[in-house]
């Protein structure tokens, strides 16, 4: 009689602790599930690697990066700024090869520029006298335009190896593989720009005032902000589903997801491109975003420029030009966005218009799954509820340790705070994917016998179609990553309630296999794009891709209902000894990782150091913007302040700062060229002519003393910001030597004189008393003002 009356409660308990999947052989069929698994995810990622290189031996109307190469090796041995000696010799190189095609080619010499916080001046306009090189082929019988564009000046600190001498050789081996066949219908400009890294000035001044640009076109800009992995077409104009069709069909390898679109159109970061963008253009953007430790650094150099990869930069390049150039351009704009991503072979592509209904769907294929789950007696609403609630522990708290981690990496290494990722960056991401596995581990085998497996993958595929609603209303080509897996997940364990045996974990492993070819490729390209310092999102979507196998999760698990003592008492153990073998593995990988990336002379520590002097009063100081100053560094600091007043260009950021010799240098010199006042409005035409070797020149209008209401500088009108401390804020990169005029329509703010703050810097910190060079094993860090000497002066008008 006991008995009779125990055995329903046991039928009851035990059916609710089952699994979407029941196999007989549940360790074969794991492993099985695995390796497939695991074969599909392997190539996902080795289609998006970058081809072999092709050799100088090549066939003449293909892309050879050996060739291509030659160029770089030539053009970026050394630093080329805009405006610099070095530069001019790039650009005389340019002309001279793409004449050598038999390409009418050209010089656009003029002044370009914009408003914005380009130059690091609060609410200064950058302009740039700039000296864009552009080559044209004719079309047979045009329907528009195609460039091809890349930008040939490098940093200050650096030689430009792969920013952008990948881009520019591989304009000029596009250019020489085109010449080779027959002209294409439509015409096809090369635009080499300059100055681009001061303020886009040169593509500016091209899409906004250059003959060729004036009906627009297609603009294919190729940039790089690393040193190598897969090139990916990062950005386009809006209404890109024909651009996106076109990219697919003609690209031999091409890598993009509609989400990098979606995040990157939230982000203030600009390049050439944007100058397109905004004069009417349609077009592509790529680039290659790993190895960017080598960023705008003295190590990017032509040896740290990876073959593969820019033999997929330009052969993705010239397969564009060569389809764009054929095909009927008068109408490019679609009705919306495509949403796209890479799979074994191609890149999937469908109208955006399908983002909300497939995002609907999934959420109704998992309510439809867990409707029969409950009827199936494989979990009770209860557990399905807590399921979904507790679904979003590891969701939350992976990301979260992940940035714990490199905070407390940072705090011993404070050197990483500055890079943009380590150099040897690969260890930390395996940590941190590893990391959140541990994270998805811990939570499942914790709340898997008191849940249910059941409950939890539907809870699981519930939070991915939650998030595929949430990003259709926040970014719509990225819904694709939570939607289609949840959607395959859940129509996956639908059919396998349906089935018996082994071939239950059939469907379900089909339906992870979806995640794992949507999720996989976007943790690995991740990590690089947002660098380890936001290595919280790379863990997210690896959580992520966890949650979309789940029930192949549980596969590697003891099967849950049913033990008794002893048996249970093991298959909890042997639950639980999983996520701490994944807890050890991880801790031994960030040992490993943190031992075996260290800096060294090969990898320095990066630093940043300026000099500013004030002409006024003949005090001068080192400036450093290093959050936590390295030792070498931190010789020449004292203090933390404000200097943005006394030097604009520094900015209004606190700064770190030490006492420094003069040295002799003169400032520029501010004349008036002419005056006159009328109804109180003064009109004043200014020169301001440095008296040295600079690489930019500043004017700024003291808004205590007067309110600028126009500016123009050599007769190009630039915008006038008045929300900072000046009245008016102006950077002119790559001066002319004799010095440039600036007009001003102001009003006084009284009887007394106008104050203008003039400012000139030029590059190298050598030559200036007190200044001990850097020693093996500590660089310069990547920025536009690294290294950089300013020189200020005060002048009343």
């Amino acid at each position: 009689m006991s008995a009779d009356v125990q055995q329903p409660a046991a039928a009851v308990r035990a059916p609710a602790e089952r699994a979407l999947a029941r196999p007989e052989r549940r360790a074969l069929t794991a492993l099985v599930a695995v390796v497939v698994l695991g074969a599909i995810g392997a190539i996902s990622l080795l289609d998006i690697r970058p081809p072999a290189p092709k050799p100088v031996s090549a066939p003449a109307d293909q892309f050879s990066a050996a060739r291509a190469a030659d160029h770089i090796n030539t053009f970026a041995a050394r630093t080329h700024v805009a405006g610099s000696a070095n530069n001019d010799t790039v650009r005389n190189y340019l002309v001279n090869t793409l004449s050598g095609f038999g390409l009418r080619t050209s010089v656009q010499d003029t002044v370009g520029g914009e408003a914005g916080d380009l130059s690091g001046s609060s609410g200064a306009a950058a302009v740039a006298h700039v000296r864009n090189v552009v080559a044209e082929v004719p079309g047979t019988d045009p329907t528009g335009t195609v460039f091809l564009v890349a930008h040939y000046d490098s940093v200050q600190v650096g030689p430009g190896g792969n920013d952008d001498g990948a881009g520019t050789s591989s304009v000029l081996e596009v250019a020489r593989a085109l010449s080779q066949g027959p002209a294409p219908r439509n015409n096809v400009v090369f635009v080499l720009t300059d100055a681009e890294e001061a303020c886009l000035c040169g593509a500016l001044a091209f899409a906004s005032a250059h003959p060729l640009a004036k009906d627009g076109g297609v603009a294919l800009n190729l940039e790089a902000r690393g040193s190598t992995g897969p090139v990916i077409m990062f950005e386009t104009s809006r209404d890109n589903a024909k651009l996106v069709s076109l990219f697919r069909s003609a690209a031999p390898h091409p890598v993009g997801t509609s989400f990098a679109v979606e995040v990157y159109r939230l982000l203030p970061n600009d390049t050439d491109f944007t100058a397109f963008l905004g004069n009417d253009f349609v077009g592509l953007n790529s680039a290659y975003i790993d190895g960017g430790a080598v960023y705008h650094t003295p190590l990017d150099t032509p040896a740290s420029v990876d073959r593969r990869t820019l033999q997929q930069h330009g052969e993705n390049a010239l397969g564009l030009v060569r389809a764009f150039g054929a095909t009927d351009l008068t109408d490019l704009r679609a009705n919306g966005d495509a949403t796209y991503f890479p799979v074994p072979g191609t890149l999937v592509s469908y109208p955006g218009w399908l983002t909300w209904p497939l995002a609907g769907l999934a959420l109704l294929a998992v309510v439809g799954l867990a409707l029969l789950t409950v009827r199936s007696g494989r979990a009770t609403w209860g557990k399905v509820a807590a399921g979904f609630g507790l679904g979003l522990v590891p969701i939350v708290a992976a990301p979260l340790a992940a940035q714990l981690l490199w905070m407390l990496v940072t705090a011993l290494r404070p050197g990483y705070a500055d890079l943009l990722d380590p150099y040897r960056p690969l260890l930390w991401r395996l940590t941190v994917i590893l990391l959140a596995a541990t994270v998805l581990l811990t939570w499942y085998a914790l709340l898997r016998r008191r849940i249910g497996p059941a409950a939890l993958a539907l809870g699981a595929f519930g939070w991915l179609a939650v998030l595929g609603l949430v990003l259709a209303a926040a970014t719509p080509g990225g819904s694709y990553l939570a939607a289609l897996p949840a959607l395959a997940g859940a129509l996956g364990g639908i059919v396998a309630l349906r089935l018996r045996g082994a071939w239950t974990a059939v469907p379900l492993t089909v339906g992870a296999a979806v995640g794992v070819v949507i999720l996989v490729p976007t943790v690995v390209l991740l990590f690089p794009a947002l660098g380890m310092a936001m290595g919280g999102v790379g863990a997210l979507f690896a959580t992520l891709l966890g949650l979309a196998a789940l029930p192949i999760v549980d596969l590697l698990l003891p099967a849950a209902g049913g033990q008794r003592g002893l048996v249970a008492l093991r298959a909890r153990r042997l639950g639980l000894g999983v996520p701490v073998l994944a807890l050890v593995a991880t801790l031994a990988l960030a040992g490993s990782a943190f031992a075996v990336d260290r800096f060294d002379a090969a990898h320095p520590i990066p630093t940043h150091l300026m000099y500013a002097l004030d002409a006024d009063t003949g005090q001068a100081r080192w400036v450093s913007y290093e959050s936590s100053p390295q030792p070498w560094t931190a010789g020449y600091l004292a203090t933390r302040e404000k200097v943005g007043t006394q030097f604009p260009e520094i900015g209004a950021s606190t700064v770190r700062t030490g006492p420094a010799q003069a040295a002799a240098l003169p400032p520029a010199a501010l004349t008036v060229v002419s005056d006159s006042t009328a109804g109180g409005v003064r009109t004043l035409r200014v020169k301001l002519a440095p008296q040295r070797q600079v690489r930019l020149a500043a004017l700024h209008v003291d808004g205590a003393t007067a309110t600028v209401d126009q500016a123009s500088v050599d007769g190009f009108e630039v915008p006038v910001d008045r929300s900072g401390p000046w009245s008016f804020g102006l950077v002119f990169h790559a001066p002319p030597a004799g010095g440039f005029e600036v007009s001003l329509t102001l009003r006084p703010a009284g009887a007394g004189p106008v104050r203008f703050r003039v400012e000139d810097g030029s590059d190298g910190l050598e030559a200036l008393p007190g200044f001990k060079p850097r020693p093996a094993g500590v660089g310069v860090l990547g920025s536009h003002s690294s290294e950089l000497v300013l020189v200020v002066k005060s002048y009343l008008l």
